[in-house]
């Protein structure tokens, strides 16, 4: 019997919301991962989810001609990229699975498996409902603010809707946060929500955007 393989849902923060990488593996996903990790793009990959299956061939087949013929949703034809929410791939990737009889799925958060609880989330989030980037509009901080980089004290200047200036670069927080985390602070998937590491006027981006939603 041919050995197992893996397909795998692959996403990046240096990536647009809805894109993702669908390819498939004979060894585990976390060392494909690695081996991606290159110079051509600037943040890590993280595992969204995977499908240990000795079909993994034709399951990874199948899964490409399924999203091709939804829409043109393929950045690239001759790549494994595509312009479709990991959530949505998540649930194609189920539905041809569940025509195998030995997929193994497992769905990942922060860098490890899921349990039932956090997979029961992931399960219930659809594409359209996705939390929107983060702009700095939405929390009313206005251009030419100056914004404090958590972790080790440097200020920044808020440059546009979406961007940072330092030391005449142009930024967006979470490449920042993984260009300038000091070392000894970094997490294992080296990927970062951006304004979590961010304050301004001594509150947390991401908890002053939460106290605005909740009030809506």
């Amino acid at each position: 019997m041919k050995e197992a393989g893996y397909v795998y849902i692959l996403t990046n923060p240096s990536f647009k919301d809805d894109w993702v990488k669908i390819g498939k593996s004979s060894r585990p996903v976390d060392v494909r991962s690695k081996e991606l990790d290159n110079t051509a793009v600037p943040l890590p990959f993280e595992i969204y989810a995977t499908v240990k299956t000795a079909k993994y061939e034709v399951l990874e087949k199948n899964l490409h001609k399924t999203i091709d013929r939804l829409s043109d949703l393929r950045i690239r034809q001759n790549r494994e990229f595509f312009n479709i929410s990991p959530a949505m791939a998540l649930d194609l990737i189920r539905d041809i699975a569940n025509l195998i009889d030995d997929a193994e799925i497992e769905v990942y958060h922060d860098g490890k498996p899921c349990k039932d609880s956090c997979e029961k989330s992931i399960k219930s989030t659809e594409p359209h409902k996705q939390r929107p980037r983060f702009k700095f509009s939405m929390v009313n901080i206005p251009i030419g603010s100056i914004l404090t980089f958590i972790p080790t004290g440097i200020e920044v200047r808020v440059a546009s809707d979406d961007m940072v200036e330092y030391k005449d670069r142009l930024y967006k927080l979470s490449p920042f946060v993984g260009t300038f985390m000091p070392e000894e602070k970094r997490n294992t998937s080296g990927a970062y929500q951006g304004a979590k590491y961010f304050s301004y006027k001594g509150e947390v981006l991401d908890d002053i955007r939460t106290r605005i939603e909740s009030n809506l």
